[in-house]
């Protein structure tokens, strides 16, 4: 039984939907052997597919092909992940930097930090 790449995306839990996995086929974001594909596209055990996801980009082969949604620990059974591991370095990287974006003293202060300077004032 064939399923669409859209769909078999959302079972193995790399978008929250199929809508997400469908629009991220349609912008270019999800290859098979490097070409890009419509969300309608047939897929079978073998394909390589490459999801773009921000800065990394993740590389799964297909092993089994799935109806339904699995959950985490049954993944394994139907993709296998071979992203290269400098690409994880990369996820690892963004979460970092995203958190250190986040210290005080960058945007609007929070309501401790207004008292405290209203404090100081009077």
């Amino acid at each position: 039984m064939p399923v669409r790449i859209d769909k078999y995306l959302w079972c193995i839990r790399v978008f929250k939907s199929r809508t997400l996995a469908g629009e991220a086929c349609d912008s270019g974001k999800v290859k098979i052997d490097d070409t890009r594909i419509k969300p309608s596209r047939l897929i079978k055990p073998g394909d390589i597919i490459t999801v773009q996801q921000g800065y990394v980009k993740r590389t799964f082969k297909v092993i089994d092909l799935l109806e339904k949604r699995v959950s985490a620990p049954l993944v394994k059974n139907y993709a296998l992940d071979i992203t290269p591991r400098e690409e994880l370095d990369k996820l690892q990287t963004e979460r970092f930097v995203s958190y250190q974006s986040k210290f005080k003293g960058t945007g609007r202060p929070t309501k401790k930090d207004r008292r405290l300077i209203d404090r100081m004032k009077s």
